[in-house]
């Protein structure tokens, strides 16, 4: 086991008496993560943010957690390190666990570079409850868009392990939702996972 990380043989979890089924009964809907994944600048938080929208607008109930927000506060005290990365993604993932728990439809906007992490965070879940979303964007794209300055600041070695520089990022094998955005432009890229979540049964917690 990792530095860090253990089981406390005093505690006892409580077994709680309402059930995450009646949860997701009491909102007539299936929970489950939305998990986007992809460069930075790849359009992972915009893309996240119109499907919430549509979500929203349709009557579901959702709660949107985007990587930079979170790294201004749950995940503050972590670095851009690989084990800081990992230990980044492990945090989401339980918070979205929870989330989804309580009967929510959770978006998560992260990169998550690391194909083994996001595996770890799919565990988690119930079989059909994680969905994979690679918001697919070649570096090239990633890099001219690059609304923030970081590409630019990497290259001149002013941030390191950034994603596609000098850190990896590994593409999922085998997403449940794959949008090319160098080639869709964000409503159209948020209206293919609307149209992908309608052919699932949403109402209901069955």
């Amino acid at each position: 086991m990792s530095a860090g990380f253990f089981v406390n043989e005093a505690l006892f979890p409580h077994h709680h008496s309402v059930l995450p089924a009646q949860r997701a009964a009491a909102k007539a809907q299936q929970p489950c993560v939305l998990w986007f994944t992809g460069l930075s600048a790849a359009g992972k938080s915009t893309i996240a943010d119109l499907v919430e929208q549509g979500l929203h607008r349709a009557g579901r109930h959702t709660y949107l957690l985007d990587g930079d927000k979170l790294r201004t506060g749950l995940n503050r005290d972590l670095g851009f390190s690989a084990a800081a990365r990992s230990e980044n993604i492990r945090r989401v993932g339980e918070v979205a666990r929870l989330m989804v728990d309580a009967g929510l439809i959770v978006l998560v906007a992260l990169i998550s570079p690391f194909r083994a992490e996001r595996d770890k965070v799919r565990a988690l879940f119930a079989a059909g409850q994680f969905i994979e979303i690679h918001v697919d964007a070649p570096l090239a794209v990633a890099e001219a868009r690059d609304p923030k300055g970081l590409y630019r600041r990497a290259r001149r070695g002013e941030l390191r392990d950034f994603t596609g520089i000098d850190s990896p990022y590994e593409a999922p094998v085998a997403p449940e939702l794959r949008l090319d955005t160098a080639a869709l432009d964000p409503a159209r890229a948020a209206q293919q996972v609307l149209d992908w979540l309608s052919g699932r049964p949403l109402d209901g917690a069955g």
